[in-house]
């Protein structure tokens, strides 16, 4: 059964087409995460062209990195 009431979004339609190149599993992302968190935090400039590609295609995957990101900058700032 489907929900023909329901409308695609132009971010629906996007995040379906990205290119997933090189791929990444959400296990892998997830095992993966603290290291990121952590280099982003001690440079705001840091690239991690696989994780980057996971969490801009993965929408559970990117929310929990910022979540992460945001506990452990509050923490180091003494919050």
């Amino acid at each position: 059964m489907s929900d023909r009431g329901r409308t695609v979004t132009r971010e629906v339609l996007h995040s379906l087409t990205l290119n997933t190149e090189p791929w990444l599993s959400c296990d892998d992302c997830f095992e993966l995460m603290d290291g990121y968190v952590e280099r982003k935090l001690a440079d705001p400039g840091y690239v991690d062209p696989v994780m980057a590609t996971h969490l801009d295609a993965c929408s559970a995957c990117a929310e929990e990195a910022e979540s992460l990101y945001a506990l452990v900058s509050a923490g180091s700032r003494g919050i």
